[in-house]
């Protein structure tokens, strides 16, 4: 009785060894050929996916394959050229000496204060304005390095270049307004003054609560969020994420108008009239242009605007804040945050203003008066 017992179970599990035999045979390696296909196929998309993210080398202004030079520019130190325009009175008869920064998809014809400040503005004050082509954009070299620093380093060269003295003032607007934090970090001894329109905030900067960050962040278009968040985390896809055609890139890189507040869209026809040179904007290449600006801009940064200390304890300058609160590109809330937290900051917000509030109607002309004749 036992060993017929013992003999079924053998026979059960020389069947169930054979059930298992059948099914593990359906889970055979793949085959050399096989094998060689999957790798050739991993190692194409890989090759894809390096051009992909690479951008294209720029087309350097003067060069065989580049843009011609059309504007005066200065040599800095590290052999790049920076091209600039200047307005106003003649510097040599100028009381007062201006270094215009431009904001992101811009050049040295957008010079707000320049473009938009009266005459008699002008001509009373004795006002000498310069705008520049920053790094990339324009005719002005790439900067392969640009920091924060770097970019304070060239306005400060340029000044000594075009002799405009020991200090002169600076005026920032939007990407161009976040620059001038640099300014006050690394060559407050050359301000005589800063106005900053409009600054970009950096989401991540230190001393900012989380959720108050965290809040400004989420205010922003879907797409402009992961183009920031891509900007910070992986800046190597920058390029990729703004020029593939999957997702929704930048607003900016789109010139979309959805963002803009309701007073920006009225100012718009005026301004695109100004425009016939957005052309020569991102001749030399989208990457060294406003990637680059949106890389540095939203990276990280090796200081906080929230660390800095008074830089004219003697009153000797004055810096100036002006912001709309309508603003739709760059949260008020933040704005308010850093400038409560800078006493030191003269803070101006304009009810019902977006973005490109400094095109209005006598609004520079009310901003550099205010820069200007400012009681130190």
């Amino acid at each position: 009785m036992a060993g017929t017992v013992n003999k079924k179970i053998s026979a059960a599990s020389a069947r169930a060894h054979t059930r298992r035999t059948k099914q593990n045979s359906s889970f055979r390696l793949p085959s050399g050929m096989f094998r060689t296909t999957l790798v050739v196929m991993f190692m194409g998309f890989l090759a894809w996916a390096y051009q992909a993210i690479q951008p294209p080398p720029p087309k350097i202004c003067g060069l065989s394959d580049g843009p011609p030079v059309t504007a005066p520019r200065i040599k800095l130190r590290d052999g790049r050229h920076l091209a600039y325009q200047e307005h106003g009175v003649p510097k040599e008869n100028a009381q007062y000496k201006i270094v215009f920064v431009h904001g992101i998809d811009s050049c040295r014809h957008d010079a707000v204060a320049a473009i938009t400040l009266s005459p008699e503005i002008v001509e009373d004050l004795g006002v000498y304005i310069v705008s520049f082509d920053r790094p990339g954009y324009g005719e002005s070299d790439p900067d392969p390095k640009r920091t924060a620093k770097s970019m304070a380093l060239d306005i400060e060269e340029l000044a000594d270049e075009l002799g405009l003295g020991s200090r002169f003032y600076v005026i920032g607007f939007s990407m161009g307004g976040q620059v001038l934090w640099g300014c006050l970090k690394y060559i407050p001894h050359r301000l005589a003054g800063a106005a900053l329109l409009a600054p970009v905030v950096n989401y991540w900067w230190a001393g900012v609560p989380a959720n108050l960050s965290s809040e400004a962040y989420y205010q922003q278009f879907q797409q402009d969020q992961w183009a920031v968040r891509v900007s910070h985390y992986t800046p190597w896809l920058t390029y990729f994420w703004n020029t593939q055609k999957w997702f929704p890139s930048s607003s900016v890189m789109a010139h979309s108008t959805d963002i803009l507040s309701q007073q920006d869209k009225e100012l718009l026809p005026k301004l695109l009239k100004r425009k016939p040179y957005m052309d020569q904007v991102r001749q030399q290449g989208e990457f060294e242009s406003i990637h680059r600006d949106m890389n540095i801009g939203f990276g990280t940064w090796e200081f906080s605007p929230l660390d800095l200390k008074n830089p004219f304890p003697n009153n000797e300058a004055s810096v100036h804040v002006w912001h709309g609160d309508d603003d739709n590109m760059v949260p008020v809330t933040l704005q308010r945050y850093i400038a409560q937290q800078l006493p030191w900051i003269r803070y101006h917000e304009i009810p019902g203003a977006g973005h490109l509030f400094p095109h209005g109607d006598g609004m520079c002309d009310t901003i550099i008066k205010e820069l200007l004749t400012d009681k130190k």
